[in-house]
């Protein structure tokens, strides 16, 4: 079976920011999250792949192919969608639709217009009329519209109330549910990622430091509780905050038995806790004096 995307040491240079051999691979059946702070790097990669930002060198393969030699082909087969829509802001989405459908050969009318009722969104309203969730769901609507093989989606849930949010996950659950489809997202709500990925690239100051099953990542990791206040074991913590009663922190998962042999409260972390520690990094424990 072939490959949905696959991305061989991307480099992309800007005057102060760059992504440095940038690697990672979406399997069919797969929902990886690609997470991140903000500028880490995750909008330019979903750039790179979409050929809208041109990088130095490396190579970008979608459904076996070379994305550059084949982009118009490869691109009938991708639902893409930005976290930013501000073209266009006087036309209504009916009018928007009509010009994007054109350039896909199996978009679907009646999809889209299931799409549209199950997001509540009115056809006539001008996009500069739409609030940031509804422009979300506009986005989403269009990529879903056209039988698209692998979704590409930069924060497709970010300004979604709960319930909206709870709605599209089911949908990405339901996209990949035959293993022949796949989503890659970018997202910094990362309990959505708990309830539907089955992987995640993790991109920090322009490089990829994790790529692959999500268990497998939060099972290097153990977050700590320690209400005894134990100082003599920071050293064993990845990074840590202090508290007037207790110490909160990650420790990586095979340095346990400290904390178990001094009866400290370890659990399995949650990928927000992992990552949040994992970007404070030891030099930034300190609380800022206010």
């Amino acid at each position: 079976m072939e490959t949905m995307l696959k991305i061989n040491n991307i480099n992309k240079k800007y005057p102060k920011f760059s992504l440095k051999d940038i690697s990672f691979e979406v399997l069919p059946g797969e929902i990886m999250g690609f997470i991140g702070r903000n500028g880490a790097g995750k909008t330019t990669t979903l750039k790179c792949i979409m050929n809208l930002v041109h990088y130095e060198s490396g190579s970008i393969y979608v459904f076996d192919k070379d994305m550059k030699t084949n982009e118009l082909e490869c691109k009938q087969r991708i639902g893409f969608a930005l976290s930013e829509l501000n073209y266009y802001p006087n036309k209504t989405i009916k009018q928007l639709m009509n010009v994007t459908k054109r350039f896909y050969k199996e978009f679907d009318q009646d999809k889209f217009n299931k799409l549209c009722e199950l997001f509540n969104l009115d056809i006539n309203k001008k996009l500069e009329e739409l609030s940031s969730g509804m422009k979300v769901k506009y986005s989403l609507a269009i990529a879903l519209s056209h039988h698209a093989d692998l979704l590409i989606l930069d924060e497709p849930t970010s300004g979604l109330d709960p319930v909206s949010r709870d709605e599209i996950l089911d949908i990405f659950r339901n996209i990949v549910k035959n293993k022949d489809r796949s989503i890659l997202f970018s997202t910094h709500i990362t309990s959505d990622l708990d309830k539907c990925a089955n992987s995640i690239t993790y991109i920090h100051n322009g490089s990829i430091i994790y790529t692959g099953n999500k268990k497998d990542f939060i099972n290097s990791y153990l977050f700590v509780n320690d209400k005894t206040n134990n100082k003599d074991l920071i050293n064993n913590y990845i990074s840590y905050k202090e508290f007037n009663d207790h110490i909160e922190g990650l420790i990586f998962a095979n340095n346990k038995d400290k904390f178990i042999d001094n009866n400290i409260e370890l659990k399995e972390p949650d990928l927000e806790e992992a990552m949040v520690f994992l970007e404070r990094g030891k030099t930034n424990n300190e609380s800022i004096d206010l």
